[in-house]
């Protein structure tokens, strides 16, 4: 479980879209980062005002994002 803190929304940073610790770092860029292949510790390398902490929160958000009851596929 993470610190609610750690994601803020704010329609002043990044026209609203979920961010790190109110900083312009959104969730979806820290996403893309991780699935190109970045792992966290390039990104922390690359990102000195970032925390462990804070990837771990993105990951975090994420998986509550997709906490569905059932997902009906259209047929094609």
């Amino acid at each position: 479980m993470t610190q609610p803190s750690r994601i803020t929304i704010d329609p002043a940073v990044c026209h609203g879209k979920p961010c790190i610790r109110g900083l312009r770092y959104p969730v979806e860029n820290v996403l893309q980062w991780l699935a190109s292949g970045m792992s966290i510790e390039e990104i922390l390398g690359d990102y000195a005002d970032l925390e462990r902490e804070d990837i771990l929160a993105v990951l975090d958000f994420a998986a509550r994002l997709t906490h569905t009851k059932r997902i009906d596929l259209l047929a094609a």
